[in-house]
């Protein structure tokens, strides 16, 4: 059986029992760790796995074809991660990447905006159930072990606001600014003011909705505004999550643009993915029912467009791990939250979700990814020599006082 034999090729490390619709069973990998078993329900959808694996096993489990004897989906998507080095990586080839930017990521206005409700414009009662307080949808910063999701994502918008250089009275753009937990953290923290653009209504209707509740709506200002038209200057641009929406087609005019809205003496901090195996393709099952449009960059992507922009690399982070814990986070607060999430949208929404966060924190334990800060700026002295300056200001904001909330 071809299935098979693929399968005892990639499947060598744990315990996985998989019952085939005939009652055959299989048994694959060294019988090492947490054993997991799971049944496929009709031979429908074992042609469906078997054709297509990466489109049909997130299928199968949202609509039952795919069930757990033993174990859950957290531990087979682990045992999967475990054993991804015994099969090659798809890299893109020039061709699939010319078709693939024109078909699915070219992300203009109109796609752009469609793309971002389809995930963005859930209930806002929904990401509540398993985001900390802030609505924090970006990856979690962890300065040691022990530290909990609250305390991660403050110290996440410290580090970037540490990284901004900010002062009172300065104009900061925030790119996708979510539900606008980090623009309310920069106008306390700093006295700035803070003008965030999306194209979700959600969280449009959310931050403006805060900002106003705080009494800081005449500092945070909200709008619905694609990022392509937004005049400056700005002395500092932010952008957190945002740039793996923008598409591959069009990395040079998001970094013109920032170029051309940052002030001469300005800072700007792109927090995104990236992948470390170069450039390759969204995985399927993600483009087609999580983030339509969404590719994750490799820095060898992204560095020739910033150096066309003009624009001065100053930092560049690499954050391992980070977002690996962040997800493991986020995936136990939605189980502990499922019943209720189910009454909001159904149990087939929880599973693909389920299976959404378990496959993301996968990719980054075992496939590769990790989040990059890059620090950009105009000119060659405006950020100091050093990072030190990082942990001093790190170190001020969050004193109780200052304390970025």
């Amino acid at each position: 059986m071809a299935l098979q034999s693929y399968l005892q090729k990639v499947i060598r490390e744990g315990a996985l029992t998989m019952r085939l619709p005939s009652g055959q069973l299989l048994t694959l990998g060294d019988g090492s760790g947490p054993p997991v078993a799971i049944a496929i329900t009709s031979r429908r959808w074992l042609a469906r796995i078997a054709a297509n694996p990466s489109m049909g096993v997130g299928e199968a489990y949202m609509d039952e074809g795919l069930v757990f004897e033993q174990g859950d989906m957290a531990g087979l998507i682990d045992l999967i991660g475990r054993n991804a080095k015994h099969r090659p990586l798809k890299r893109a080839g020039p061709l699939a990447r010319w078709w693939l930017d024109r078909r699915l990521q070219a992300n203009a206005r109109r796609a752009a905006r469609r793309n971002v409700a389809h995930h963005y414009d859930l209930s806002v009662d929904f990401y509540r159930r398993f985001l900390d307080p802030d609505l924090q949808y970006s990856c979690a910063y962890f300065p040691h072990p022990g530290v909990g999701l609250e305390e991660a994502q403050r110290a996440k918008k410290t580090h970037l606001a540490a990284k901004l250089l900010l002062e009172r009275g300065q104009r900061v753009l925030d790119i996708g600014c979510g539900w606008g937990g980090l623009a309310l953290s920069l106008v306390q923290a700093e006295a700035v003011s803070v003008d965030g653009v999306t194209l979700s209504t959600e969280q449009l209707a959310t931050a403006a909705a805060r900002a106003e509740a705080a009494g800081l709506a005449s500092r945070a200002r909200f709008s619905l505004t694609d990022y392509r038209d937004v005049q400056g200057p700005y002395d500092r641009i932010v952008s957190v999550g945002m740039f793996e929406h923008v598409g591959r087609p069009n990395y040079q005019a998001y970094f013109d643009k920032v170029a051309a809205l940052l002030a001469e003496n300005g800072v700007a901090v792109i927090h995104s993915i990236g992948r470390a195996e170069g450039p390759a393709f969204t995985q399927p099952w993600i483009a087609r029912y999580i983030f339509p449009g969404g590719y994750i960059p490799a820095l060898s992507e992204v560095m020739p467009c910033v150096e066309r922009a003009g624009l001065i690399v100053a930092d560049v982070e690499i954050l391992r791990l980070h977002y690996a814990e962040t997800l493991k986070a986020w995936r136990e607060r939605f189980e502990a939250n499922r019943a209720e999430i189910a009454r909001i949208y159904d149990a087939r929404f929880c599973r693909m979700w389920e299976f959404y966060l378990c496959i993301s924190e996968m990719a980054f334990r075992h496939r590769g990814h990790f989040v990059f800060q890059l620090q950009l700026a105009k000119r060659i002295d405006t950020v100091p020599i050093t990072r030190d300056y990082i942990a001093d200001a790190e170190a001020r904001l969050a004193r109780p006082a200052r304390q970025v909330a």
